[in-house]
């Protein structure tokens, strides 16, 4: 899409920013005066309203259309195998909508009922078994709130800031909040057997998208969920059936999941060899990085979400998290990372979802360059591209959790940077 592509060179270079100090400016309302929309009778209080069945499903007020899920055309030769990305820029809070969280497909979102479900455990197991959707459902459950990151989220920025808006750069993620059945109890209905050390899983769409990972993650806190944020998964997040891997990259959550193999080492499958590894500075690929590192972005003010009010009181915040656990601290950056405050962190956090950050400060209406650094409960800093570069080089793609900048212009427009 035109709107996310950045003119001229695609790495921008930009010094010196103005401090934005002091404490909150009083008065952020208005004095009582004359105004209409309060003293005169509008439409909406002149007539009656929709009835309760006008949506008999709840649909987003048309004030709000411009908040949906975007895609970058040229970024992949078919929508089919594609992504697109999470509106972060205009949510708040921490669990993302169903209908705005990102899509990832290999071969497209497929249709498949409930009644033609079924899951096969295989493998290293004593008994070899296939489960329908109701037998599922007869498991004991379990709830947990995650985040499912693409691996790939922010790779574009790799070599130097490309798009324009947070959505684009780092809107591969959503947090939500899953219910079904932890994987450990259907493994131990199947009976692993001493020698299995490795599951693989594999998906029902055309692509058999599959993936490998230690038998040690699959026993712990993965889930093989049926619903999301209280009902059941939209189609093109797995319905009816996904697995979620919490901490993990977002290509493990595998959807519409049919099998599951029991296995004594890796499979070494084509998304896990040819793709889904980090390409190193001397030419090597690295593979097995599931875990998200730390990470953390801006969201507001950012690109898509300019400062309109003018000076004065603003509200900083963004969302932080980490694959490793919780989320420990936020610090802030006004002028691109040479003095910090810490931030706020809002709401409930929890391990391996999404933490909302606030930051309030008095704009005086200079020129700001903010960054956002993330330390989680291991004591993990997030770094800065330079550092991360010094490990992976220039040519990577996956797992790019460096900090990203926000020049913030004088007229309140904002615009994606890097500082030389």
């Amino acid at each position: 899409m035109a709107e996310t592509e950045k003119k001229g060179p695609s790495r921008r270079a930009v010094l010196g920013a103005g401090l934005a100090t002091g404490a909150l400016a009083a008065g952020m309302g208005r004095a009582q005066e004359a105004d209409p929309l309060i003293t005169e009778v509008q439409d909406w209080a002149s007539s009656f309203g929709d009835p309760v069945d006008a949506a008999p499903y709840g649909t987003p007020i048309r004030f709000e259309s411009h908040v949906v899920r975007r895609n970058v055309e040229w970024l992949t030769e078919s929508p089919v195998s594609s992504i697109n990305f999470t509106p972060i820029h205009a949510l708040e809070g921490t669990i993302t909508p169903q209908g705005c969280a990102f899509e990832r497909h290999h071969s497209g979102a497929i249709e498949l009922s409930k009644g033609d479900y079924r899951l096969m455990i295989s493998g290293l197991v004593e008994t070899p078994m296939v489960f329908t959707y109701e037998d599922l459902m007869r498991f004991p459950r379990t709830v947990t709130t995650a985040f499912c990151e693409c691996a790939a989220n922010g790779g574009m920025e790799w070599g130097g800031a490309q798009l324009e808006g947070c959505q684009f750069t780092q809107g591969m993620i959503h947090n939500m909040e899953y219910t079904g059945v932890p994987l450990r109890l259907l493994l131990e209905e199947a009976g692993v057997k001493p020698e299995g050390k490795w599951i693989y899983a594999e998906g029902a769409d055309a692509s058999s998208n599959g993936r490998s990972m230690p038998l040690e993650k699959a026993l712990d806190d993965v889930l093989v969920a049926f619903f999301a944020n209280g009902e059941a998964l939209r189609k093109e997040h797995g319905y009816p059936v996904r697995l979620v891997v919490p901490g993990f990259e977002g290509n493990m959550w595998v959807k519409w999941l049919r099998r599951i193999g029991v296995y004594d080492q890796a499979v070494e499958s084509r998304e896990e060899t040819s793709k889904y590894t980090d390409l190193m500075a001397d030419g090597s690929a690295r593979k097995w990085t599931w875990v998200m590192d730390a990470k953390s972005v801006i969201t507001s003010p950012s690109p898509q979400a300019p400062i309109r009010h003018g000076k004065g009181p603003l509200v900083i915040t963004g969302l932080a998290w980490s694959g490793h656990g919780k989320i420990d601290r936020v610090d802030v950056s006004i002028d691109g990372g040479k003095n910090w405050q810490t931030a706020r962190l809002s709401g409930d956090v929890k391990p391996k979802a999404l933490t909302r950050f606030h930051l309030d400060i008095d704009w005086d209406g200079s020129e700001l360059l903010l960054q956002s650094r993330a330390m989680d409960e291991t004591g993990y800093v997030q770094p800065t591209k330079d550092q991360l570069r010094e490990i992976r080089g220039l040519n990577n793609v996956y797992h790019n959790n460096s900090i990203q900048t926000w020049w913030v212009r004088a007229d309140g427009e904002v615009e994606n940077v890097e500082i030389a």
